[in-house]
């Protein structure tokens, strides 16, 4: 992957477990962290503006924080620490992310979470609806996952619907940058209607795991392994709470086909996949390859 990646950071232990997950993608793909704290616009609205000296302590209090968040990354991880002002966080990641041609944004799950599982907060939600790179979720507790464990295996949910072969490049680009085993999540199952006939439903399920299965190869590397497996249970949900999930895992998800052309969209499968999900997800903008060749 080879290039840069935006980490949102505050100091709680989502900021804490936005770093650690960055850290991990970052020296697995050869990439290079930018740590970012975003503070409200110089020009937002407001009825009593924020005295310069108050605004100049905000500043230097996002400094130091940044600074004890940097001294936390590995050596090995090239980084940079970023002061941003946005109308919002959201905002002011995605500026950063698209100045900096970031490939990824890693953020935190909002507090209360249980750990191991993911609970969006308002920033990982904005970013889900408006952002043009792929967001990374970091769950509850990433911080306490040893460094060592770096990123074993991508597993990535694919399904029949546009978007599909966009998620599948994506995923073979991380496991190519990574090194790390490639495992693709056949959703026919749950993406034909309910009423199809269930012999209907396992032929088509066993037509597309070869067919994903053959593409990945084809564009993998020969020392990267790959697999497929065919989501099985009475719901998405109960499929990914029966499937196997390592240490060093990352589940890699499209977004919906009902997002704007080059944004993101969290579609009902995704969500769903995120309540039973223990490990990290990235959600990958549906026209994300159209708009690279444009370039």
């Amino acid at each position: 992957m080879s290039g840069r990646i935006v980490v949102g950071y505050t100091a709680t232990d989502a900021g804490a477990d936005a770093v650690a997950l960055g850290a991990r993608l970052a020296a697995a793909a050869d990439a290079a962290i930018d740590l970012v704290v975003v503070l409200p616009a110089a020009d937002r609205s407001v009825i009593t503006p924020l005295d310069s000296g108050y605004e100049q302590y905000l500043r230097g209090q996002a400094a130091e924080w940044l600074g004890e968040a940097s001294d936390r990354l590995p050596a090995s991880v090239s980084r940079e620490t970023h002061v941003r002002y946005g109308e919002s966080f959201a905002e002011g990641l995605q500026t950063a992310a698209k100045e900096l041609e970031a490939s990824h944004i890693v953020v935190g799950a909002a507090n209360g979470g249980l750990r191991g599982r993911h609970r969006l907060g308002t920033v990982a939600t904005e970013l889900l609806h408006s952002s043009e790179v792929p967001v990374v979720l970091a769950p509850e507790g990433s911080r306490h996952v040893d460094p060592a464990v770096g990123v074993t295996r991508i597993t990535a949910a694919i399904g029949t619907r546009p978007g599909a072969d966009v998620l599948m490049d994506e995923a073979i680009a991380l496991a190519t940058a990574t090194g790390a085993e490639l495992r693709l999540l056949s959703l026919v199952s749950v993406d034909l209607p309910a009423s199809v006939d269930t012999g209907v439903i396992r032929i088509a399920g066993e037509a597309h795991t070869d067919r994903v299965l053959t593409q990945a190869k084809d564009g993998l590397p020969d020392h990267i392994d790959a697999d497929v497996v065919s989501a099985a249970g009475d719901s998405i949900e109960d499929a990914v709470a029966h499937l196997s999930w390592e240490p060093g895992e990352l589940a890699i998800v499209g977004s919906s086909r009902l997002a704007q052309p080059r944004r993101l969209f969290l579609g009902s499968t995704a969500a769903k996949m995120l309540h039973e999900l223990p490990v990290p997800m990235i959600v990958v903008p549906r026209t994300r390859a159209a708009k690279e060749d444009q370039r």
